[in-house]
């Protein structure tokens, strides 16, 4: 089990998540249209997680890369993949200079991995094990599935509440059937915001076990530690701008892609970075030394 119980969290957020899309259901027309809220939220969390890999390579406009192209890339995750007892992974580059990776893919058997330019430039090779390390245990633990079914929901809730405020503010249907509008509003503007609340609760608590599982499969957490501090400071040189697309491919990343200001700690999908690099430290005894 995992030390800080980043696994009872996560059943404990999707519960929460799935009872306020269900809690919905039974606000609108007195609970008789529930069934379809729930039908709705299985419909897009299996489009989401079959397509993921698709979604997210096409939002970095990353390409293929064969083992001739890079060699250390191929080198690492194959040795890593092996020690794993898990299939290789498809590999791709990303041509931006902001230093990232993400994993993506519905499974192991179907998982993609991809280091922008900006990371293979910035990390030695040490650190980028590390890193590579970190995405692969994202696809054993099955994270994209997990993140994929918390972006689905969460999705399908703020479409049902800007339904919600539309009915709140021009009415429908009649005055027997219809909730108070006041309740409706309110419920429009509340429920969006707590599942994305929650959405970024699970995305960080999948980060803090990748990041110790992944640092298990190295044997190395302090060259997962020096790789984040390599790239909080790299990020805030090149950081990418916040498109729709890079937006919803962001949580898959190693580290947030944006800027400070255009991300609240609040409302990050990653926890602060000096708070993962303790723990990691704390895994192997102590501080780096720098």
């Amino acid at each position: 089990m995992h030390n800080h119980y980043n696994g009872l969290k996560t059943a404990a957020l999707f519960g929460g998540i799935w009872a306020l899309l269900l809690g919905i259901g039974a606000l609108v027309g007195g609970g008789r249209y529930i069934w379809i809220f729930a039908l709705i939220g299985v419909a897009t969390t299996f489009y989401g997680y079959w397509n993921s890999d698709k979604l997210a390579i096409r939002a970095m406009h990353a390409y293929p890369v064969s083992e001739a192209q890079a060699p250390e890339m191929y080198r690492i995750v194959r040795e890593l993949s092996t020690a794993a007892g898990k299939p290789m992974p498809r590999l791709y580059v990303s041509p931006t200079q902001a230093p990232n990776a993400f994993a993506t893919g519905r499974n192991p058997q179907n998982a993609a991995v991809c280091c922008t330019e900006g990371i293979l430039g910035l990390l030695d090779e040490r650190e980028l094990r590390g890193v590579l390390g970190h995405e692969l245990m994202h696809v054993y633990n099955r994270d994209i599935l997990t993140s994929s079914v918390a972006a689905a929901i969460a999705g399908v809730i703020t479409s049902i509440g800007q339904m919600l405020m539309f009915t709140s503010i021009f009415g429908g249907g009649s005055d027997e059937n219809r909730p108070n509008p006041l309740a409706l509003l309110a419920m429009s503007l509340l429920a969006p915001l707590a599942a994305m609340t929650i959405q970024m609760a699970i995305s960080r608590t999948r980060e803090y076990d990748a990041d110790e599982d992944g640092a298990r499969l190295t044997g190395d957490p302090l060259a997962l530690a020096s790789a984040l501090r390599k790239l909080e400071a790299g990020v805030a040189r090149a950081p990418l701008a916040p498109s729709q697309d890079v937006v919803n491919a962001s949580h898959m990343m190693i580290a947030s892609p944006f800027r400070a200001q255009d991300v609240t700690r609040f409302l990050s999908t990653h926890p602060p970075m000096d708070q993962r690099i303790a723990r990691l430290e704390s895994m192997a005894g102590g501080p780096l030394h720098r």
